[in-house]
């Protein structure tokens, strides 16, 4: 199929992890894969060096693809919120391509199935334009469109859009978060990690009681504490009207599924809460929101199946081209 030797090198690079894996065939799913802590590593191309020899037993791969949680212009990458930055020639593999870590997202959807997906409301997936979204340490976006041979994923910057907001309680929180220094409110905020903890101070002050020092874990986690019961519900709402913006933007009518490190901790509330309602919940459009499905992704490492989708995309289309009659 291609000109590169296997096996091919997969990579998901995020802002705390960086996690590898080996594609020993074209379109299998990665093996030997391996979650190593960015803190550890100076840079990408040392990490890389590092899986190599303590994970995949010194194997040189033919080929690469590296999503990254950062802006990639051409093969040149910088990493968000971790100071890695530089070319992805410097991994000194014969080919080798980047993704930002929701493209790559995006490219594993036609290919998640079963027990990787949990429905969220709405039929059956369906042929189409796909988005994902998803929060993390930021809030993520991407479209996936269908195209000759295969699929083409559409990166973005959507998680920076004004937060929709549509109850007096969340209008109340925007002014909260006004006063404390947000001139723009956006949807990453507080549809993020960081953004739990910001809405949880928030709903403190619009609830006139006091706020004590909780992390994002803290608050999905005390089920029984009532201010954290309400920044998850609030939470939950506010990202079905986003994901429904999201849908609307793209066209998704082939689904919008949800990532992130945040949404596979709380499925259970998630399910529960207004999030599909207020999906739909755009007067003149709730038909055409009612037909998207919406899912959210558990399987265990899916940017990595998107890396090695891709590949095996990219490459089948070059020997095509090398093969195809003049």
């Amino acid at each position: 199929m291609s000109s590169f030797a296997l096996p091919w090198l997969v990579a998901d690079i995020g802002g705390t992890n960086a996690r590898f894996g080996l594609v020993t065939s074209p379109g299998a799913a990665p093996e030997r894969v391996a979650v190593l802590a960015g803190a550890d590593h100076a840079t990408l191309p040392e990490a890389v060096a590092a899986y190599l020899v303590d994970h995949a037993g010194g194997v040189r791969p033919g080929a690469a693809c590296v999503a990254v949680a950062g802006p990639i212009e051409g093969e040149s990458y910088r990493l968000t919120n971790l100071p890695w930055q530089g070319s992805v020639r410097d991994l000194g593999i014969p080919y080798a391509v980047l993704l930002n870590d929701f493209e790559a997202l995006a490219v594993s959807l036609p290919h998640l199935s079963g027990d990787d997906l949990v429905p969220l409301g709405g039929p059956a997936p369906a042929h189409g334009v796909k988005a994902v979204l998803g929060p993390g340490t930021g809030l993520g976006v991407a479209g996936l469109v269908p195209a000759e041979h295969g699929w083409t994923p559409i990166p973005g910057e959507g998680g920076h859009v004004t937060v929709p907001v549509l109850e007096a309680r969340e209008l109340e929180i925007v002014r909260v978060l006004h006063a404390q220094g947000l001139t723009h409110v956006q949807a990453e905020h507080v549809l993020s990690g960081p953004g739990l903890v910001r809405l949880h101070r928030a709903l403190a002050a619009v609830n006139g009681v006091g706020a004590p020092e909780v992390t994002a874990s803290d608050i999905v986690s005390r089920l029984d504490d009532s201010l954290c019961a309400e920044t998850v519900e609030v939470f939950c709402a506010i990202l079905g009207s986003f994901a429904g913006n999201v849908a609307l933007t793209l066209g998704a009518r082939g689904g919008v599924y949800l990532g992130g490190g945040v949404l596979p901790r709380i499925v259970d509330r998630v399910r529960a809460s207004d999030f599909r309602a207020r999906f739909e919940a755009t007067p003149n459009l709730t038909d055409y929101l009612s037909a998207i499905p919406t899912s959210l992704i558990v399987a265990p490492q899916p940017a990595l199946t998107g890396a090695a989708a891709w590949l095996t995309q990219v490459l089948t289309q070059q020997t095509r081209k090398t093969y195809e009659p003049a």
